[in-house]
C-alpha cells in the first residue's frame, strides 16, 4: 500500500524508482494507492511523462478504480469534536 502518493514531490529519480516497485509487482502482487492527483496530473506530479504514463499503465489494468469525493474525514472528526466542545463549554455557562 502507498498511501498519499504525490503529496509530496518525488526527489531526483523517485518516479522512476516507484516505477520500478510497480514494474515489479505488476501482474504478480496487488497494489493499493491513496492519491489526491487527478490521472491527468501525474505527468506533472512526477515530473516525467513517460514514466507517469507507464505506471498508470500497469495500475490501470486490471485494476478498480474508487474515487472518493467529499469533506476529509479528518477535519469532519475536527469540527465534531470542536462542535463538542463549543456544547460543553455553553451549556455550563448557560
Amino acid at each position: 500500500m502507498i498511501d498519499e502518493l504525490g503529496y509530496l514531490p518525488l526527489p531526483g529519480d523517485g518516479a522512476s524508482a516507484l516505477f520500478q516497485v510497480i514494474n515489479q509487482r505488476y501482474l504478480k502482487s496487488s497494489t493499493i494507492l491513496t492519491t489526491n492527483v487527478g490521472i491527468a496530473d501525474w505527468a506533472g506530479a512526477f515530473g516525467d511523462a513517460t514514466v507517469a504514463a507507464a505506471m498508470l499503465d500497469r495500475l490501470l489494468h486490471r485494476a478498480a478504480v474508487v474515487g472518493i469525493d467529499g469533506p476529509s474525514y479528518r477535519l469532519r472528526s475536527h469540527q465534531s469534536h470542536a462542535d463538542n466542545l463549543r456544547k460543553g463549554v455553553t451549556g455550563r455557562a448557560g
